[in-house]
């Protein structure tokens, strides 16, 4: 795929752009300061259709692919916005789409696709865990015709902005199973009717405006429907949409640090100091130039994980990839955009802190740089296992 010569990229970008126009600095900037949650402009991309771009057609969406999905949420952090209020929809829509029944797809679906539900939370890392997910101790127990769930989740993002949360849990003992990866099984939770009833939410605050919680479950009762796929198959089911989540969040991590580079070119260009163009100094050039270099490379990646899992190819390496080295580039981005600015980088009204504070969040989530390389290590450089 070449994206500069795809019409219908350009024409998703465009769409997106004149959406995103409506939601100027200032508007993103008052959300940041009031750490409120942007519904109006989520309400305006569902409304225009780029949250449905990867739900079929005869399911009220657009089919799309990945590609896509990426752009979409690429251009929305180009222009300035937080795609970190909307990817959820997205990615979570992977795992009812490729694993959910039909009557779940029929159900589900139609109602995401128009905005009548939201599906943005996925409950799957636990505190005394964290990325080592095979060792979760949430579990889901079949009792008569429910399944009772107790445990504890944290930074679960916004379960107070969607209707529906994927949940990953365990439905036989970790003793009980032949491979640590066997036995959880993945779960619809209806979030309206589990929030009082089993489910207690508590909000975590952060450095960025991120809607994210810690959630308490004590014997919530879940209708045996609401199991997604086979019972103890959901750590593979959860996988197949990390891929995709990691291929967006690339996507918008390169979205950033386009900003970055624009930002800080242009005020390079603009900016006079000792009678001369700060941006005619090689001090101030290269560190920009280098960091254009950095996400050209990084958005190479990201297309190659986009064909891969396009066309059904296993894409995990490349996600992987795709995401350290865009996270890796749009944090230097942002360092340099900082520099390139000074002290008016630190001013709000330049919306650079704000910008550098959010793509900070991309080296830590939703995997960490340090998990990425140990993945490189063991399944493609065939190094013993680290952990």
């Amino acid at each position: 795929m070449n994206p500069n010569d795809n019409e219908a990229l350009n024409a998703i970008r465009a769409g997106v752009r004149a959406l995103c126009a409506e939601f100027d600095a200032a508007y993103w900037r008052r959300i940041d300061e009031e750490k409120a949650f942007p519904d109006a402009f989520v309400k305006a991309l569902t409304a225009a259709g780029w949250l449905s771009a990867m739900i079929p057609e005869e399911y009220g969406g657009s089919g799309l692919g990945l590609a896509e999905a990426s752009v979409i949420l690429e251009e929305v952090n180009r222009c300035g916005g937080n795609s970190g209020t909307v990817h959820g929809q997205m990615y979570n829509m992977f795992t009812l789409l490729r694993h959910g029944s039909a009557a779940q797809k029929r159900f589900y679906l139609p109602k995401l696709a128009s905005g009548e539900l939201r599906l943005q939370s996925m409950g799957v890392t636990e505190p005394s865990t964290g990325t080592d997910t095979t060792r979760i101790k949430t579990t889901a127990i079949k009792r008569g015709d429910k399944y009772v769930i107790n445990g504890q989740k944290v930074w679960i993002s916004r379960v107070q902005h969607s209707d529906l949360m994927i949940l990953l849990a365990r439905t036989t003992p970790l003793a009980d199973v032949k491979k640590k990866s066997e036995g959880m099984s993945i779960f619809l939770v209806d979030l309206r009717e589990a929030i009082g009833n089993g489910l207690t939410v508590q909000p975590i605050a952060n450095m960025v405006n991120h809607e994210t919680n810690e959630l308490f479950f004590d014997n919530l009762e879940l209708p045996l429907d609401s199991l997604i796929g086979e019972e103890g198959k959901g750590f593979k089911y959860i996988l197949d949409g990390l891929n995709a989540e990691r291929t967006l969040i690339a996507a918008e991590c390169i979205g950033d640090g386009r900003w970055f580079i624009e930002k800080a070119s242009a005020y390079a260009r603009d900016r006079v100091v000792f009678g001369r163009p700060i941006g005619q100094n090689q001090g101030v050039q290269f560190p920009i130039a280098e960091a254009h270099i950095e996400i050209e490379a990084a958005d190479l990646m990201r297309w190659r994980a986009c064909e891969e899992y396009d066309r059904g190819a296993p894409a995990g390496a490349s996600a992987n990839m795709a995401k350290y080295l865009a996270a890796k580039a749009s944090w230097e981005a942002a360092n340099a955009c900082l520099q390139t600015h000074g002290g008016f980088g630190f001013a709000c009204e330049y919306d650079v802190e704000r910008k550098f504070r959010e793509t900070r969040l991309y080296q830590v989530a939703p995997i960490s740089t340090n998990l990425i390389l140990s993945y490189v290590a063991e399944h493609l450089l065939e190094l013993p296992r680290s952990f």
